[in-house]
């Protein structure tokens, strides 16, 4: 039987008023959830209360509607969210464009663009892949929960399932969802992805 080192329930942030509008935000401070985004979060937070699973720690990237929804999901298991760097990609000047106006602008090819000042994908990917092999050897034998964006959450199941870069935009990730990773000694089993609760 394999031994499991650590597992991960990724949980995507309640909606905001960009992620509706399909605005490009990387901005830390700004905005906080809506109430489509506290819908969805209170119904994480009954999932989860329901499960009965303890959790060891609350993980929270540093953007303000990944700290709100992680702050009412550490509440559940009496925690304070532990802050982490696990932010979303740099988009650069591609900062509050929606993603409708840059496909119009770059077409198929938008895929594998690179934001100007901004950070490319393999970038991105490699960043997120360092923090979570950190988090994991902080937490053997532990089951955690990190609250971060549908980016991050992507990446993470892309270097899972061995996904080439330009292929990790295909799983969808929504706000308010759960996704859950297994990890052992040198690979990760995914035992679901965008779950949202009803």
């Amino acid at each position: 039987m394999f031994k499991r080192i650590c597992k991960i329930t990724f949980i995507s942030h309640g909606a905001t008023i960009y992620s509706t509008a399909g605005i490009i935000n990387d901005n830390l401070k700004s905005p906080k959830l809506n109430d489509v985004g506290e819908e969805e979060i209170v119904k994480v937070c009954e999932y989860l209360t329901n499960r009965e699973v303890h959790y060891d720690k609350i993980y929270t990237g540093p953007e303000a509607y990944c700290i709100q929804t992680a702050q009412q999901i550490a509440k559940l298991f009496h925690q304070k969210p532990v802050m982490t760097e696990l932010q979303s990609r740099k988009h650069g000047d591609w900062q509050g464009s929606t993603l409708a106006d840059l496909y119009k602008e770059y077409k198929s090819s938008i895929i594998s663009a690179t934001p100007p000042n901004g950070e490319t994908l393999k970038t991105f990917n490699r960043r997120v892949s360092v923090i979570i092999n950190r988090l994991i050897k902080e937490n053997k034998g532990n089951r955690i929960i990190i609250v971060t964006t549908p980016e991050v959450i992507q990446s993470v199941l892309a270097k899972t399932l061995d996904l080439a870069t330009e292929n990790q935009h295909k799983i969808l990730i929504k706000t308010g969802t759960l996704t859950q990773i297994s990890y052992f000694e040198g690979w990760s089993s995914v035992i679901y992805t965008g779950f949202s609760p009803l």
